[in-house]
């Protein structure tokens, strides 16, 4: 088990990539702190984690609320003695082009994509600095490196997580802190409820999915798990700073 004895915090544990994520890392030996706003999400991530005999706790709580992050991050460092690996997922997608885009859309997309990455990242280095290393993991998207149609806030914060991203490794690479970024492609997840309705519909975007994809499909949540497992692992241990792309071929059209 590559992640034996490691404590992980994964953000947006509760579904889709995040509690597919938190699943590989269990399954890999790590204790998962499963962090969600819903408290039957994060439970069921957890109940998942235990039937194949994994170690997880749930930690729910609004990753946008300083106070109770802090709070909970500490409690963790404190009962567990270490916080090994923090993969900062939790999200929101606003759909809208600059005219369209409700302001506090674009407003809820910052403070959930980017400021509470930076907030836990915040919280949690001081733990690694103490133990001499430590892996944060930032979600952005494929959206983080290219155009997205009428998306401007998501597209907005992405990058800036890619920014985030690169200047928080340059800073505490000498800490022994790796700091990576993962851009998912089209991933079948409830994620993307508000752009299949801004497309029209399933059938919609499964077209436009199959023109712009080369592999010509989604991306199950497991083929995200995988690479989620390489950049919190020592399997990525001399990289840092890096963006990995995972999209079907998107990027490169």
């Amino acid at each position: 088990m590559i992640l034996k004895n490691r404590v992980a915090i994964v953000t947006g544990a509760g579904s889709g990539i995040g509690q597919a994520g938190a699943l590989v890392m269990a399954k890999q030996g790590a204790h998962v702190v499963v962090a969600d706003i819903d408290f039957m999400n994060a439970e069921e991530t957890v109940s998942r984690i235990r039937r194949f005999g994994g170690s997880a706790e749930s930690m729910v709580l609004d990753v946008t609320d300083d106070k109770a992050l802090e709070a909970g991050i500490a409690a963790i460092a404190e009962h567990h003695g270490r916080i090994d690996i923090l993969h900062n997922h939790a999200g929101a997608q606003v759909a809208g082009d600059l005219e369209q885009v409700a302001i506090d859309g674009f407003d809820k997309s910052w403070s959930l994509n980017v400021r509470a990455h930076f907030m836990a990242a915040r919280f949690v280095v001081p733990v690694m600095k103490k133990t001499g290393k430590g892996v944060i993991l930032n979600t952005s998207s494929s959206s983080g490196v290219l155009y997205d149609r009428e998306m401007i806030a998501y597209t907005t914060t992405k990058h800036a997580v890619i920014a985030m991203t690169r200047q928080m490794a340059g800073d505490y690479a000498r800490f022994g802190i790796r700091v990576n970024a993962l851009c998912p492609g089209w991933v079948d997840t409830p994620f993307n409820e508000p752009f299949i309705a801004q497309m029209g519909g399933r059938e919609a975007i499964e077209a436009y999915i199959a023109e712009k994809v080369p592999l010509g499909r989604w991306a199950d949540v497991s083929e995200i798990a995988e690479p989620i497992l390489f950049l919190v692992s020592d399997r990525s241990s001399y990289m840092t700073g890096q963006i990995l792309v995972v999209d079907g071929g998107e990027t490169v059209v």
